[in-house]
């Protein structure tokens, strides 16, 4: 069985960076464009630890119609986030599937501007824990690989489905739009159901073609610092990847858009409601270490569309071991 399915807690991490709402900061709260290759695959019961490293850059902020918003033709961000994480699947079956529950406290260092004419800054910062439990139930098939001490390939459907909260008990400063972009904390409660699948096929390019697609659905309560309310956003992850003894590479992305107005004190920020949208690319590889109970990934993504928000791009690099 292979440990490496714990990489769904990534839904987490890569939101730490991705542009995903309008002005009332650059990085929008929640899973957002973080799973991948894997995605419905909960690893065999017992305890995960992990950390991972990220570096993000976000400039050239765009209005709803895809055009730099003059006053912030300039900003730019740049952040460095950490966080150790932990996960864990209890022994027992609940209607056929496995129980997952992970939880991770980010931090780091977010360095940059808004507006023309503002210096530089730079804030050390702990941002918002994030909790997520999921149900995943597979019809997969384990088989051997033909390269010695890799993992098995399990070819056929696996399902998930789960339940993400984030918890606005990070650092926000609220002193002004650039002190919040700065800030990793949020402020704000996101409840985000989420399904998804992955399938993987019989051997075709190499050991076996995976496709994997998650769905998260961002539910925002209003900022009590600022009455910021953003709106509900719509997540869908994918990943295109191939299975090559102990290395997994290939594809992954997102789409995500808010199909609901942001709004201040109730009322719709015009002329649009800020309603954001981006689309996210890059490439993912992983790497299986069975003899240390080991897993370890890269992954970048770079922006192709986005409006009413930034232009962004990010690497993450994740390790986590079974105890």
């Amino acid at each position: 069985m292979q440990i490496a399915r714990l990489l769904l807690l990534l839904g987490a991490f890569f939101g730490l960076c991705v542009p995903a709402h309008a002005l009332e900061g650059p990085a929008a709260a929640g899973p957002i464009g973080g799973t991948d290759i894997r995605s419905a695959m909960l690893p065999p019961p017992g305890v995960y630890v992990g950390t991972f490293a990220l570096a993000a850059e976000a400039y050239n902020f765009l209005d709803g119609h895809g055009d730099t918003v003059p006053a912030l033709k300039t900003m730019h961000l740049f952040k460095e986030v950490g966080a150790p994480f932990l996960f864990y699947v209890p022994k027992g079956k609940v209607l056929g599937g496995s129980i997952g529950i992970g939880a991770l406290i980010p931090g780091g260092n977010t360095c940059g501007h808004l507006f023309i004419g503002e210096n530089n800054e730079c804030k050390w910062t702990v941002g918002d824990p994030y909790v997520e439990i999921d149900w995943s139930r597979s019809w997969a098939s384990p088989r051997p690989s033909k390269y010695p001490g890799a993992y098995p390939i399990l070819q056929g459907l696996t399902v998930l489905a789960g339940f993400g909260t984030l918890f606005p008990a990070g650092n926000f400063d609220s002193t002004s739009l650039t002190t919040q972009a700065l800030s990793l904390g949020q402020n704000t409660w996101d409840f985000a159901p989420t399904a998804g699948f992955t399938y993987t096929t019989a051997p075709i390019l190499a050991e076996g073609t995976e496709i994997s697609f998650r769905m998260y659905w961002n539910n925002y309560l209003e900022n009590p610092e600022t009455q910021f309310q953003t709106g509900d956003l719509l997540d869908f992850e994918f990943a295109l990847s191939e299975h090559i003894g102990r290395f997994q590479f290939g594809v992954a992305g997102f789409y995500a858009y808010q199909p609901e107005d942001d709004k201040i004190r109730g009322v719709p920020i015009p002329p649009d409601g800020n309603r954001a949208a981006v689309f996210e690319i890059g490439p993912v590889l992983a790497y299986d270490m069975p003899e240390r109970a080991m897993t370890m990934k890269i992954k970048s993504a770079t922006s192709v569309y986005s409006i009413n928000t930034v232009e962004a791009w990010g690497v993450v690099f994740t390790l986590f071991k079974k105890f």
